[in-house]
């Protein structure tokens, strides 16, 4: 049936949210509609229905749809462990560490199943939206490209290509994408989508009218910029440091609730903070150095991908000190995944890092050994009172904790997963925090034990009806700003015809 596949000039430049967008929009005249990423490289994921590992932008891409998260729609999500390594994930089952040489190697393999994974969706669903990885035209990759142009002409997939105008530059990179393509490459690209356009649209047509002439190409639309699109990032580089996340309103209370998450060198699921700074008079912050940290009321350690590693960077940037000081001040301090095992007396790696035993911050009377399997589930309990789900994702597991120590979420066969202790708070669960109800009570919590007597808990935000919400905004805005005729047309029949070829229309690399 009919696909279409966006690429982006550059990473960020809006692949993610254009495809949700076109989802959205589908999904709510009655199509069937599925979205697809061959191969994603990113901390930021999800647990699919299968009990497998996703990218994150396909799991909200599958909920713009109507859809649970599954393995297919994301073959192959490789996650970044170090600068020169990634673990693979192939149909959400990690299978190994690789190089960004190895790497290379395994690609005819890994194409054959991203192929075959969408050629499944497309005999399911009546369109498939297909988002591509960085930039189609990384030219020193493309003779082994299998998420950009090498699964546009393995598929014949129409590409749409959308530039970021808010960074400057947009014109020369829709340009230069196109005319660095080889020609077979060139065919396919389609046109082209302005994303991030502040003001009047009028000024920017002259430009439009001049790039159709030069590539014979039409811009499908122009998006404006939306300061409420900010949840979901797909990217951690999203989150800049020391900036406020989101747009918080403000408190219902009389003072502000402070809270400081450490941006982890590998951070991972970045994610969950967003509940959190969703919320009226909540004020999250990343940070990366120790002072930022002086006036937190609430400190957050995120999950990480490399935990090992990431704990001897908060110990040489004079981070696990500054937690350590926020911790013995009876202030609250909440660890999630790799952040919880880095609060254990010790941490025993031979899996992720191969470190061997190592001492964590000792703030929880907790050990933690890795184990070769990674933990993959949608578990659900109760916690603070409240029904909650969430999600793991770890090959850590709790070896040993102290007999006094508390459980944080009571579980259905009457075991308890996480700990508490005093001001101290640590889970595995990611997504914990969308549940509203203890998202509440856990507030309530952080600012008693901070001494923010005068902050007060909003008791209607609701974060799944803010998710839903900016998955009916991108619908609107591709409904309201993008030629949708020619866009259901370029879905069902393809690139049309006579496309001309920009020189130099390169050949793919060796």
């Amino acid at each position: 049936m009919g696909a279409l596949l966006v690429a982006g000039t550059t990473s960020d430049a809006g692949k993610s949210v254009l495809a949700a967008g076109i989802c959205r929009w589908l999904a709510r005249q009655g199509v069937r509609v599925a979205p697809f990423k061959a191969q994603n490289m990113s901390n930021n994921s999800a647990v699919t229905v299968e009990g497998g590992e996703i990218g994150r932008a396909q799991a909200v891409q599958a909920a713009a749809c109507g859809l649970e998260p599954s393995v297919r729609f994301n073959p192959v999500l490789l996650k970044p462990g170090g600068d020169r390594s990634s673990q693979v994930v192939v149909l959400g089952k990690a299978v190994g560490e690789v190089s960004a040489m190895s790497y290379r190697d395994r690609k005819r393999e890994l194409s054959v199943i991203a192929r075959s994974a969408l050629a499944e969706l497309r005999s399911e669903f009546d369109v498939v939206i297909c988002e591509g990885a960085g930039s189609p035209t990384e030219i020193n990759l493309r003779a082994t490209d299998i998420a950009n142009m090498g699964l546009a002409r393995a598929a014949n997939l129409p590409v749409l290509v959308v530039g970021d105008i808010d960074r400057g530059g947009v014109f020369a990179h829709l340009f230069g994408t196109l005319a660095l393509l080889e020609p077979a490459d060139q065919v396919l690209i389609a046109g082209f989508v302005v994303n991030k356009f502040r003001g009047d649209p009028a000024l920017l047509e002259p430009g439009l009218r001049q790039l159709r002439g030069l590539t014979g190409r039409p811009v499908y639309g122009v998006l404006p910029w939306r300061e409420d699109l900010w949840l979901d990032a797909e990217d951690s580089l999203s989150y800049v440091a020391d900036g406020v996340i989101g747009r918080p309103a403000p408190p219902a209370g009389g003072q502000w609730l402070r809270v400081a998450v450490v941006r982890l060198p590998r951070i991972s699921n970045a994610t969950d903070m967003e509940a959190l700074a969703g919320e009226p008079g909540v004020s999250v912050r990343f940070v990366t150095e120790p002072s930022r940290l002086a006036d937190a009321d609430l400190v957050v350690l995120p999950g990480s991908k490399a935990t090992v590693s990431d704990l001897d960077w908060l110990r040489r940037t004079g981070l696990a000190d500054a937690v350590r000081l926020h911790s013995q001040s009876g202030r609250p301090l909440l660890g999630i995944c790799g952040g919880f095992q880095m609060l254990a007396r010790t941490i025993a790696d031979d899996v992720e890092s191969g470190a061997g035993e190592v001492p964590g911050l000792g703030l929880l009377d907790t050990e933690i050994a890795f184990a070769p399997d990674k933990t993959l589930t949608r578990p659900a309990g109760k916690a603070f009172g409240h029904a909650v789900d969430g999600y793991e994702i770890h090959h850590g597991r709790v070896a040993r904790r102290a007999a006094r120590l508390g459980g944080l979420i009571e579980l259905s066969d009457g075991d308890v997963e996480g700990v508490v202790d005093g001001p101290v708070i640590g889970t595995h669960w990611h997504g914990l925090l969308e549940n509203d109800g203890f998202r509440r009570e856990f507030l309530r919590w952080a600012a008693a034990t901070a001494g923010r007597d005068g902050f007060e808990v909003a008791p209607d935000y609701s974060f799944a009806a803010a998710r839903t919400a900016q998955l009916d905004l991108l619908g609107d805005l591709v409904e309201q700003h993008l030629d949708t005729d020619a866009l259901w047309a370029l879905i069902e029949r393809g690139a049309p015809d006579g496309l001309p070829v920009l020189p130099p229309g390169a050949p793919a690399l060796d």
